[in-house]
């Protein structure tokens, strides 16, 4: 697809060289890329709360999009963003639920976690967990209806958005109805046919994928000594979890793992709504948002969304 080529090659190869430029500040993950205005024009108010970290860590910013037209408590959005656990920021990706918001339907949190490797596992997903437990704790002054909470992220912050779903399972709060997981990145041992096919090719290759997980893991990746949390397809029992929504391109790393793990949700009493698009590309619905087949997934997904707002 021209302009997953365009893409792969408008971007230097990741490494601990060019992490740094990864880093630099643009919408979405794509250098240059104006950000856009994320009160929608005036419908809705913009928010940034610093609130205490984790034990013995720093604190956590968050940022809150909530309806200027208040009528009352709203669904709530927890909002994971992308980035292979390496890049990435809170505002990354989040103009996607704005919509939710200005309409008056949504309040929207999104959380900016420490990134590995200056902060490997567990910091992620312990950010997530206490950002997704202090909404909880605070909902009713965020104009949150407690009682429907929505996890949401894409890549890394679909793997992040499954990793935090058990650990508040296993830690008894918060406890959420939905969670909406987009080409989610949750699998450290690549054992899967995706998870090896793309060598230079695409966003996201597989050498692209071991740089992640061994930044978030280091010498742990692949071995007994990993987490349910850090990497969700590890997970044994999956009792417990809310309605999840998964959606995934045909030719991409996290493919096959994705697949697997809605199957094995749905085995255990999940109710589970899998999409595989043909055709697909790591973030083809964001980088390529013209075409049909992302028209199609995003208003697929929009359709999900809504009606899990209105439950």
């Amino acid at each position: 697809m021209p302009v997953e080529e365009a893409v792969r090659k408008a971007l230097p190869r990741l490494s601990a060289e060019t992490l740094p430029e990864f880093r630099q500040p643009g919408f979405g993950g794509v250098p240059g890329t104006k950000a856009p205005d994320l009160t929608a024009g005036g419908k809705v108010r913009v928010e940034e709360r610093l609130i205490p970290g984790p034990q013995n860590a720093p604190d956590v910013t968050l940022l809150i999009l909530s309806p200027v037209d208040d009528r009352g408590p709203k669904a709530g959005i927890y909002h994971i963003h992308g980035g292979g656990m390496v890049t990435g920021y809170r505002h990354a990706g989040v103009h996607t639920l704005l919509p939710y918001v200005a309409e008056g339907n949504a309040v929207v949190v999104s959380v900016e976690y420490r990134l590995a490797p200056e902060n490997p596992d567990p910091a992620p997903v312990e950010d997530c967990y206490t950002g997704l437990a202090w909404v909880a704790r605070n909902a009713e002054e965020l104009g949150i209806n407690p009682q429907r909470l929505i996890v949401t992220g894409a890549s890394a912050g679909g793997g992040l958005a499954a990793g935090t779903a058990p650990l508040a399972r296993d830690r008894g709060f918060p406890e959420f109805t939905h969670q909406v997981l987009v080409c989610p990145m949750f699998d450290d041992c690549f054992q899967s046919h995706s998870a090896r096919m793309l060598d230079g090719e695409g966003i996201c290759d597989r050498n692209d994928n071991v740089f992640h997980w061994t930044a978030l893991l280091g010498d742990r990746r692949g071995t007994d000594d990993v987490s349910i949390y850090a990497a969700p397809a590890r997970a044994e029992d999956l009792t417990g979890l809310p309605r999840t929504y998964v959606d995934v391109g045909s030719t991409e790393t996290f493919r096959d793992e994705a697949i697997a793990y809605a199957q094995r949700l749905s085995e255990a009493g999940i109710s589970v709504d899998l999409h595989m698009w043909g055709g697909g590309f790591h973030g083809f619905d964001m980088v390529a948002a013209h075409t049909a087949i992302s028209r199609a997934s995003n208003a697929t997904r929009d359709e999900f969304f809504r009606r899990a707002l209105e439950e």
